[in-house]
């Protein structure tokens, strides 16, 4: 299962969400001046206790990736969670993509499986 959409298209952020949800939407705003945002928290697929804020998923569609290698679109979202993914944030899928790019093809890939991390 998936966890919850934390956040929408455009401007209509809305307040769903923990704080780490609540922060890393703000700071991806502040960093890329998405188009399109979604903040996607998948800690209850990873067996953490309940409202532990860990693992996450960011669809990010900003003009700044314009021209960018996947790669660089990755580090510009990195670094603007620089301090939580030194703390509290343990995993991110990111998926960052040009507005041209989301207008040509809006689907989204499924989050990774949880392999169990060190329960295997």
């Amino acid at each position: 299962m998936r966890g919850p959409l934390l956040a929408a298209a455009g401007g209509a952020m809305g307040g769903a969400g923990g704080p780490l949800a609540r922060t890393i939407r703000a700071k991806l705003t502040a960093a890329l001046q998405p188009t399109h945002l979604e903040v996607r928290d998948d800690s209850p697929r990873h067996g953490g206790p309940p409202g532990a804020e860990t693992h996450f998923g960011v669809l990010v569609v900003s003009g700044r990736f314009a021209g960018l290698p996947l790669l660089q679109r990755h580090r510009l979202v990195h670094e603007a969670l620089r301090a939580e993914l030194a703390g509290p944030l343990h995993a991110l899928q990111v998926i960052a993509r040009t507005p041209q790019q989301w207008q040509n093809d809006p689907r989204v890939p499924p989050a990774p499986p949880c392999l169990g991390g060190s329960k295997r």
